[in-house]
């Protein structure tokens, strides 16, 4: 256990920001699995409204990876390797 005041404080911190990363590093992880579920879908069966239901997904991981790096949870490359890797599978339908 921590002595000082500083190292008690430090504690805290790193608890709140591993919460932190972990909420924003599960939910991308969760998104993009919903994301690509749609996707198969909409291969299936390509209607405006699949393709309306895929592309909101889209944009809702992509907020959220851009929230994640400017709270330095993700690095800016590996977010623009994770936008990218989406919009290529989203691209290929």
């Amino acid at each position: 256990m921590a002595n000082t005041k500083s190292a008690k404080k430090r504690i805290l911190t790193s608890e709140r920001n591993r919460l932190q990363n972990r909420f924003y590093k599960s939910t991308v992880r969760t998104l993009t699995k919903v994301f690509l579920n749609n996707l198969e879908i909409y291969k299936i069966t390509p209607t405006d409204e699949n393709k309306k239901k895929v592309q909101t997904l889209l944009n809702s991981v992509y907020s959220l990876i851009d929230k994640g790096c400017k709270k330095n949870v993700f690095h800016k490359n590996t977010a623009a390797r994770k936008k990218s890797q989406l919009s290529i599978r989203f691209k290929t339908v």
